[in-house]
């Protein structure tokens, strides 16, 4: 799913380039629909509720069996053990499949994950991207990304190991909110670009840009 147009890619093009006019830091930016399919979350909550319904079953039994019988027509019915297990079983199979189709559609997925996992998994994807696109992919190892994951609402900033060492976690956090308020105003290439800029200051102040300067890595944003 592509968020942005070709002008708004060039929104935060142009901002990287300008940024990366004052430092020998290669910025990346990429942006994200999503961090993860959370299949295994969802397979976790049908679980959870397939043996909650199972085990209340098993505690009340006589209103899911008068409802069994309403739809024999009425009669009260003996029932046996195995017919019993049966009930159960089909009972949790039942509240499993319907939970896994309910929870599979993106507008409940969501609502259903945790924040700490969404939180997880966003921080998890960002570090795969940079590993496989900035990390140690440049010259003096001052590669860094800004990443924005739509769906999960997080933006992570991930360093190569020198800047790092020289940037407090509390700097990009600013970066981060000032790129977070325009975001949430529907802004998604103005407030990357307000992101870049900032992430671009602090880069300058400790990795100032040297005569023999090249650009590395690509100014473009990335979408996937």
């Amino acid at each position: 799913m592509a968020y942005l147009n070709e002008d708004q890619h060039k929104i935060v093009s142009d901002a990287v380039g300008a940024a990366e006019m004052t430092t020998s830091g290669e910025i990346v930016t990429v942006l994200a629909d999503r961090s993860d399919g959370y299949t295994d979350v969802i397979l976790l909550w049908a679980a959870v509720l397939s043996f909650t319904m199972m085990s209340v079953f098993a505690a009340l039994p006589q209103p899911f069996m008068d409802f069994y019988d309403s739809l024999l027509g009425g009669w009260d019915h003996e029932w046996t053990t195995g017919q019993l297990a049966s009930m159960t079983i089909t009972l949790g199979l039942i509240t499993f499949a319907l939970t896994w189709a309910v929870l599979s559609w993106d507008k409940l997925t969501f609502a259903f994950i945790p924040g700490p996992v969404k939180t997880a998994r966003v921080h998890q994807r960002a570090i795969k991207h940079f590993k496989v696109g900035a990390e140690r992919r440049t010259t003096g190892r001052t590669g860094i990304m800004i990443y924005l994951s739509m769906r999960e609402h997080r933006a992570e900033i991930v360093a190569d190991e020198p800047i790092a060492k020289l940037v407090s976690a509390d700097v990009w956090g600013e970066a981060m909110s000032d790129m977070l308020v325009e975001i949430r105003q529907g802004k998604i290439a103005e407030g990357m670009a307000a992101g870049v800029r900032d992430v671009g200051v602090v880069l300058s102040e400790h990795f100032p840009r040297t005569d023999d300067d090249e650009n590395e890595l690509p100014d473009r944003l990335i979408e996937v």
